[in-house]
């Protein structure tokens, strides 16, 4: 059995995109778990994982592909939640899609997609930027 998690902020074209990333690998649908983890910040308004829009898409185009898909959600530090959440769950992909910031951006605000690259020693599939 192999186990992705596959995290998701409230972006629902990146969520797609990492969807379909995941439906356009050749991988046995039949052995495969995908865990959708959408971690609660400020800016999300605590929304539980089952109301988050991009969830839903995501959760959507993989069970319409006949992938197994798992909900789950956290809070606090996004990167530190997602490395630990992939270590808890024994993850053997890391499905992430990074987001167009500038290199100001980057250093004032961090990149998610950076911190969680840098922590993990687990393979990452990084999907291209939509917006």
């Amino acid at each position: 059995m192999s186990e992705i998690l596959l995290a998701v902020d409230g972006d629902e074209e990146r969520a797609e995109a990492q969807a379909n990333a995941l439906v356009d690998l050749d991988l046995d649908r039949e052995a495969v778990t995908v865990t959708i983890l959408h971690v609660a910040t400020k800016e999300s308004g605590g929304a539980s994982v089952h109301q988050i829009g991009a969830v839903r898409d995501a959760r959507d185009i993989l069970e319409d592909h006949g992938f197994e898909v798992v909900l789950n959600e956290g809070s606090g530090d996004v990167a530190e939640r997602i490395v630990r959440f992939a270590d808890d769950m024994d993850a053997d992909l890391v499905c992430l899609a990074g987001r167009k910031r500038s290199p100001a951006g980057k250093t004032l605000f961090g990149s998610v997609t950076q911190d969680v690259f840098l922590e993990t020693d687990r393979p990452i599939l990084l999907c291209g930027t939509v917006n």
